[in-house]
């Protein structure tokens, strides 16, 4: 949710100080607020939107846009921040229109909502925009669902209703998760849905409220769209006097409405995965051909459950990365697995029996303690204490491991040796 605007930054830092001058004195009747929800982009960051507040000066016809999602990947220790959990965002402001058109070339939705408020809570907005834009204020700790550029935005418009949006919004229950939310717009990457799901943790999977909705761009356009005040005078008023359609997306995937419930295309995708190597290893495979197969098989899911769950263990135990934490994966998907990468090799390729046949004894007991593991997460996670949404991950590791285990008794017994 934030956006790459470095090159923004350079090209229009002076005239962010010229807009300090321009408009934070302004009265409230001479500005216009707006504000602006861009649809998802290409990078993985980008695809849960990106919002920003957009302020018209009325009386010279400028438009400026704030946006509190800046970063940037040539900051000092940028990477390094980010792997701990503690990556650092701005607020930046340039022009309404260079950053438009930054989001026409890369084919993003922009809508816009026109504010109704009353002038003084106007300039309260103003103000706040103005202390965020100092040096000393600009920058913040980033958090994916808790501070991000849409928070910020929800909390300024909080400041211009005078705490009616959290009054109204704060204690109803959201129909979804945070990771419900998440998966929302992973649908489409089979990859990157499973993955973001196998890090995400206990954390996400907590009931949360509408007001925490608003951690997406999307959900703060359509929640102001609907929402009506009472203002001093004791009249309804709707909070979006107008919206405009200023750019719709050709070709991206839909952000779903309702998140989709995925671990049954896993599950039979796992299924059909393990019939056909099974198949092909007892049916039609010789000796070397099974061999070579089971081996490279159990190398690659290795590798791939091997460096998932390092990740995993890194964030959950040494970053500040806690929508990771409480994960029950670590149990059984964790650093151990890349133990297995050079077994499986050994299996595949090495042709010195004796510790062709280690590698074989050690493979079965590891896959049998990751199938007993992961299925012990089963019940375990029936207590409130332990619920976790992991169901995309069990189905696929559970008869996998477990079809590993038979296929590595059935090599050993093909090799001539007892299991």
């Amino acid at each position: 949710m934030g956006r790459l605007a470095r090159v923004l930054i350079l090209l229009f830092l002076p005239l962010c100080l010229h807009a300090q001058d321009s408009i934070f004195y302004r009265r409230g009747d001479d500005v216009t607020l707006r504000i602006a929800v861009i649809g998802p982009g290409n990078e993985l960051y980008f695809w849960w939107g990106h919002i920003g507040l957009v302020v018209e000066d009325n009386l010279t016809g400028r438009s400026w846009f704030f946006d509190w999602g800046v970063f940037s990947f040539d900051s000092d220790n940028f990477f390094v921040d980010f792997a701990m959990g503690r990556p650092t965002y701005s607020c930046m402001v340039s022009t309404a229109e260079s950053s438009f058109n930054v989001y026409f070339r890369t084919n993003r939705d922009i809508v816009l909502y026109t504010l109704d408020l009353p002038p003084q809570n106007k300039e309260e907005v103003l103000r706040f925009a103005e202390i965020n834009m100092l040096p000393e204020n600009r920058d913040y700790r980033y958090h994916h669902f808790l501070d991000n550029c849409a928070t910020r935005i929800r909390d300024i418009l909080d400041i211009g209703l005078e705490g009616r949006l959290y009054a109204h919004y704060g204690e109803i229950p959201s129909n979804f998760t945070f990771r419900q939310h998440v998966r929302r717009h992973t649908w489409f990457n089979p990859f990157f849905d499973w993955l973001l799901n196998f890090w995400m943790g206990q954390v996400i999977d907590r009931p949360i409220t509408v007001w925490d909705d608003m951690f997406l761009p999307s959900e703060i356009g359509k929640l102001i769209n609907e929402f009506t005040y009472i203002d001093s005078l004791g009249r309804e008023r709707a909070l979006v006097s107008s919206v405009e359609i200023l750019n719709t997306s050709i070709g991206r995937p839909a952000v779903l409405d309702t998140p989709r419930i995925q671990w049954p295309r896993n599950l039979i995708a796992s299924l059909v995965f393990l019939a056909a190597l099974s198949f092909f290893s007892i049916k039609i495979a010789g000796e070397r051909a099974f061999r070579m197969t089971l081996g490279l098989t159990q190398a690659l899911s290795s590798l791939l459950l091997g460096i998932a769950g390092s990740m995993l263990f890194f964030m959950q135990f040494f970053s500040d990365h806690d929508y990771t934490f409480q994960n029950i994966n670590i149990i059984f998907a964790n650093p151990l697995f890349l133990l297995l990468v050079p077994a499986g090799i050994f299996i595949a390729f090495h042709k010195d029996e004796v510790k062709r046949q280690k590698a074989i004894k050690y493979s079965k007991f590891f896959w049998a303690y990751v199938f007993i593991a992961c299925l012990l997460t089963v019940p375990i996670k029936l207590l409130p204490l332990f619920y976790q949404q992991n169901q995309v991950t069990q189905v696929m590791v559970i008869p996998f491991s477990l079809i590993m285990v038979f296929l590595l008794i059935y090599l050993d017994r093909r090799l001539g040796k007892a299991p």
